[in-house]
This record gives C-alpha cells, structure tokens and sequence, in this order.
C-alpha cells in the first residue's frame, strides 16, 4: 500500500513517501503561493492509497492542498495535536492550540532522549521534551527572516535579505543579518541552558527551511530537516496499530 507524508507550513510544502520501516523518504520541498498551489505543482503530486496531511498553513490553502490530494489519494487523512500519542505527553492544557508541526517534530524525536527542538521557519519554535517524552513547554519568535521582513516593511531603506554574519560588522547587510541570526541563536542558546540545569545533558535539534544558516553558529547543534516528517511517519504507525 502507497502511503506519503505531507508537511504544509507557512511557506513551504515538504512531502515524502512512507517507508516499509516506518520512516519518512526522500524528501521533496518547494515554496508556496498565500493561498493555492500552483496548476504545474498539483500535477507533480505523487499519487497513492493514503495521505497523511499535516498543516499549519491558513484554511484556504489548506482545503486547497487536501482537494488536489484527494484527486489522487484513495484517502486523506490530515492529522491533529493530541494530548499524548506514541509515548509524547504535550505540557498545554488545550492541545488544540500547540500547533501540529511542533507535535510531529516532538513525535519524530522521541527516542532521542532529553531534546531541545529548534524550528526555524516563519516563527522560530523551541520546545523542551524529557526522554520520557514530557513535554516541557516552549517558546515561539519570530525567525531572522520573518525579523528582516519586518524591518523591511517599516524602513523600506534597510534590505530583506543579503549579507553575512560577524560579530561585529562594519555595513548594513552584514549587521542585519548578524543581529536578526544572532537574537535566534540567543534564544535558542539561553533555552539549552535552562533545559540542562532541569533536566541534565540535552540534544539541540534543529530543523525549519531556516535552520542551515544558524547551524554552524551552535556547536553541537543536530540538523535534523526532515523532522516533522519524521513524526507524521510515527502518527500513521500509532494509528495503524490502533486501528489493526
């Protein structure tokens, strides 16, 4: 039986196939329009028994992608925050409101230990797991391009991409994107210190279209891109189980 895993962001649309193993395959990604998906990208849709449709993205996007998957997929199944699933206990008291790809990234990390998760995309995403998979709590930014974009629209003079980072830079560009990559890497530095005193050694883990930039300014750091996928793997094992 063909089974694929769909991921839809904010910005990106990020799909594999479910593996006989019960992980995710070759990832493919691509960027998205606001609210469709274009004629030439529905026609590249794979095509199969199930698909498993995970989406943080606005509502009209979000039946669009499930109308083109239901043209070609026997069923679509699109996934939801629980309380607990696959030994992950979420720390909100109303799961509804812990956006999914935060609960995929926690169900694809599960065995990995005491983890700190990293998402960077449009909002940067930190949530702290136990290696009994406990849900600590989190927190959400804004990520350095979502942080350039913003400056951008209230001084139009200051650029929405380009540069480097240093520590200290001596244009523009350059501090920009030292000082939008440096506050995530902050934030994400400051939460690993609060997880080791709690709870001892922890793994940073990252992933987010946004991630590649700010790995080699966290030593340690695992970049784990196909983490969301990941989880939604683990989410169609768990109910398949369930369900037999």
């Amino acid at each position: 039986m063909s089974q694929w895993l769909f991921d839809l962001g904010n910005s990106r649309f990020k799909f594999a196939p479910l593996r006989d193993d019960g992980r995710a395959g070759d990832v493919q990604a691509w960027a998205h329009g606001v609210q469709t998906l274009s004629n030439e990208a529905a026609a590249a849709l794979p095509t199969g028994n199930i698909a498993w449709v995970a989406s943080v993205a606005s509502p009209a996007l979000t039946a669009d992608i499930v109308g083109h998957l239901g043209q070609r997929f026997a069923e679509v199944r699109v996934v939801h925050t629980l309380s607990e699933c696959a030994g992950v206990r979420v720390a909100y008291a109303e799961p509804n409101r812990f956006g999914v790809d935060r609960f995929l990234a926690l169900l694809g990390a599960r065995a990995l230990g005491h983890v700190l998760v990293a998402g960077v995309g449009t909002a940067l995403t930190i949530d702290l797991m136990d290696a009994d998979g406990g849900h600590r709590g989190g927190r959400i930014a804004a990520s350095p391009t979502t942080m350039r974009e913003a400056l951008h629209q209230r001084a139009a003079q200051l650029p929405a991409s380009g540069g480097e980072y240093v520590e200290f830079a001596n244009d523009t560009a350059d501090a920009l994107a030292s000082g939008c990559d440096g506050a995530a890497v902050a934030l994400i530095e400051r939460s690993l210190q609060q997880a080791s005193l709690a709870l001892g050694p922890v793994r940073l883990l990252l992933h987010g279209g946004g991630a590649p930039p700010l790995l080699p300014l966290l030593p340690g750091a695992e970049h784990r891109p196909s983490l969301v996928l990941d989880g939604l793997a683990v989410w169609a094992a768990y109910h398949a189980a369930a369900n037999a």
